[in-house]
């Protein structure tokens, strides 16, 4: 099957991508190689899979209505879209808003008109976020909690992309599944996330920013068990309801405190960390934790690796990435 793949050049897009083309799919990867962080991460990932056969690339912005047209023009043969292009970061939707609108409301938009009119077109799968889940207080997350309470711009952007695949599932009969991601981690990870900047400042002998003193806690989701959830769900399109969509949690059912994490950190890193405790900010829930009984029961999935296994890979990474 022929899988266009939006942010290709990102975390998880990368590392989705790589699985497809590993078992035998070609890959349209497409990615816009924006500067919300270091461009020569993403050089790096989008240079290991240019050196794959079945991959090609198009820089393009998601947005941009033409030059999406112009791929799946070209391309008409795409079967399965993996749309992960997105602009990430929930605190930075404070300092650019119009970002957000741009990219996840407007990139989704131009993602559902071009899959509509691919003839082969078996399933779309989409980012979502367990940030739309806002001010929900009961644990864990299920995908039938309200999410009318977003806490940042970012969540009411994912939550939008949701009602517009609803809508699109509806007019247009579009096969989608939403995934609502619960903070993925791991090898060739985003700078901007807490694990990788505390990982920074740590082997710098920096102060890290701990908010609450640590006790927030998050479902920490290793990026294999991501990649194996993306997939899972790919292959099985909605069948037998109308209109044929869903939303899925995907996480590791396990929220643990953002203070678990530094001490991990500081044990695979061999420093201890240089602690500033500040309030947790506005844009920031207490805890996150993924009922995932959804996508075990379509995909059987079960995430695998633990925060205790997971951050020491990621840092065996880091390691090498940055000459620690």
């Amino acid at each position: 099957m022929k899988v266009l793949v939006t942010g290709c050049a990102g975390f998880i897009g990368y590392h989705v991508a790589e699985a497809l083309l590993a078992r035998g799919d070609s890959v349209v990867g497409a990615d816009n190689l924006n500067d919300y962080y270091d461009v020569r991460l993403k050089q790096a990932r989008l240079d290991r899979l240019r050196d794959r056969p079945g991959f090609v690339f198009q820089r393009i912005d998601i947005a941009d209505r033409q030059a999406v047209g112009d791929l799946v023009t070209v391309h008409a043969d795409i079967g399965g879209i993996v749309h992960l292009a997105a602009q990430a970061g929930v605190r930075h939707s404070l300092v650019d808003p119009y970002a957000y609108i741009h990219s996840n409301v407007m990139g989704h938009l131009v993602v559902l008109e071009a899959a509509r009119r691919l003839p082969a077109l078996r399933h779309l799968v989409y980012a979502s976020t367990s940030s739309v889940y806002g001010a929900n207080t009961e644990m864990p997350f299920r995908e039938t909690d309200r999410t009318d309470t977003p806490m940042s711009l970012y969540a009411a952007t994912k939550r939008a992309d949701e009602l517009m695949s609803h809508a699109y599932g509806h007019l247009f009969g579009l096969p989608q599944t939403g995934l609502r991601f619960f903070t993925v981690y791991g090898p060739w990870g985003r700078p901007d996330m807490a694990y990788y900047s505390f990982a920074k400042a740590i082997a710098a002998g920096e102060p890290i920013a701990l908010y609450d003193g640590g006790r927030p806690r998050r479902d920490f989701t290793y990026i294999d068990d991501i990649v194996a959830g993306v997939i899972g769900a790919l292959d099985r399109p909605p069948a037998g309801t109308t209109p044929p969509l869903r939303v899925l949690n995907i996480g590791n059912h396990r929220g643990e405190a953002v203070r678990t994490l530094v001490t991990l950190l500081e044990e695979a890193l061999g420093r201890r960390a240089v602690v500033r405790e500040v309030a947790l900010p506005a844009t920031d829930v207490a805890e996150t934790f993924a009922s995932v009984d959804a996508i075990h029961d379509l995909t059987g999935f079960v995430p695998a690796t633990g925060l205790a296994d997971g951050i020491p890979r990621f840092v065996a990474w880091f390691r090498g990435w940055h000459g620690v």
